[in-house]
C-alpha cells in the first residue's frame, strides 16, 4: 500500500536557534517538539512524510525552505497559501497517488486536507492523533514504545 504521512510544520524553526542558517531543507527547518515527534513517528513506521506549511504548502524533506516565517492555518485565508496552490502541489508532487493518508495533525490541518483532496474516498485515511485534547496528549500518542 502506497502511504503518505502529513505532518504539521510548527512555529519554532532553525532560524529561531541560529538566525544565520540561511536556506535549509524542510527536514531541518522545523524545530518544534510536535513536528520532531511526528517526523520520528513517521520514520519509525517507515512512512514517507511531507510537511504541510501554511506559507509553502506541501514540503518534501529535501525541499528548500528559504527563510524564517510566521504563518499558520489559523491566520485569515488571504494570508496563507491558497487551496488552489495546495491542490496543484498535491498533484505536482504526486501525493495524490497515495492509497493511504496518515494525518499526524490537529483539526486545522485536517480541515485543509479535506478541502484540497477532491476524491476523499480514493484514499484510506488514518488519524492517530484524532481526539487528542491538546499538545500534551498528542505527544503522548506519538511516543514510540
Amino acid at each position: 500500500m502506497n502511504t503518505i504521512c502529513i505532518i504539521p510544520c510548527g512555529k519554532k524553526k532553525i532560524w529561531d536557534i541560529d538566525p544565520e542558517s540561511g536556506p535549509v531543507y524542510a527536514k531541518n527547518a522545523y524545530q518544534g517538539t510536535l513536528h520532531k515527534k511526528c517526523q520520528q513517528y513517521a520514520d519509525y513506521h517507515l512512512w514517507p512524510w511531507v510537511t504541510l506549511s501554511a506559507k509553502h504548502g506541501f514540503l518534501l524533506p529535501y525541499d528548500i525552505v528559504p527563510e524564517n516565517y510566521d504563518k499558520g492555518f489559523h491566520f485569515p485565508k488571504h494570508k496563507v497559501i491558497s487551496d488552489e496552490s495546495l491542490r496543484r502541489q498535491w498533484f505536482e508532487k504526486n501525493l495524490y497517488k497515495a492509497d493511504r493518508i496518515i494525518l499526524l495533525t490537529g483539526k486545522k490541518h485536517e480541515r485543509v486536507m479535506k478541502r484540497i483532496v477532491e476524491d476523499e474516498d480514493a484514499h484510506q485515511w488514518k488519524q492517530p492523533l484524532k481526539g487528542a485534547r491538546g499538545i500534551g496528549e498528542m505527544l503522548q500518542k506519538l511516543t514510540i514504545p
